[in-house]
């Protein structure tokens, strides 16, 4: 399949939707966005890759990881989990941190819904609804190039799957 990742801003609404078909059924994507093993595997556009400190895939648990760069630079990231419901949707508070998971107020909170939909054709569509606490958060993540980065990991969880 194609990557035909679409994503759309809608700025005064302090939203991004992202919307993406795969060729699998729901219970492999799912897997490979709840499992820390396969989530290594595609999240982090090439060449950086994901690397997993503490995965809880839970109602309030938490993973957090680091996106290890080229020159072993490493991001962290600390995703909160709000609900699951089990392959259907789940709910998250995603943010910037330490190694320790301490958020980092210099960058914005991001709220995701990611609802996964199957088809009559054993395609999964992964629905994901971004919101953020200010129009300015919402620029800042985008010209960090989100749109960019998040179309490459996709890419690479076609190629996973």
């Amino acid at each position: 399949m194609t990557n035909n990742t679409a994503i759309t801003k809608d700025i005064s609404g302090k939203k991004l939707h992202v919307s993406r078909p795969f060729s699998a059924p729901v219970e492999k994507v799912w897997k490979a966005w709840t499992e820390s093993e396969l989530l290594e595997k595609w999240w982090a556009p090439r060449p950086w890759r994901a690397e997993t400190k503490r995965m809880d895939f839970s109602n309030g648990g938490t993973w957090l990881y680091c996106m290890v760069g080229p020159e072993g630079e490493r991001h962290w990231c600390r995703v909160d989990f709000q609900s699951i419901v089990t392959g259907k949707s789940f709910t998250v508070k995603n943010m910037f941190c330490d190694e320790d998971g301490n958020p980092d107020p210099s960058f914005p909170d991001m709220n995701w819904i990611v609802n996964f939909l199957p088809t009559e054709t054993d395609t999964t569509i992964v629905d994901i609804s971004i919101t953020f606490n200010s129009e300015e958060d919402l620029k800042k993540i985008v010209e960090m190039g989100f749109e960019a980065g998040f179309t490459m990991a996709l890419g690479n969880l076609d190629e996973l799957l």
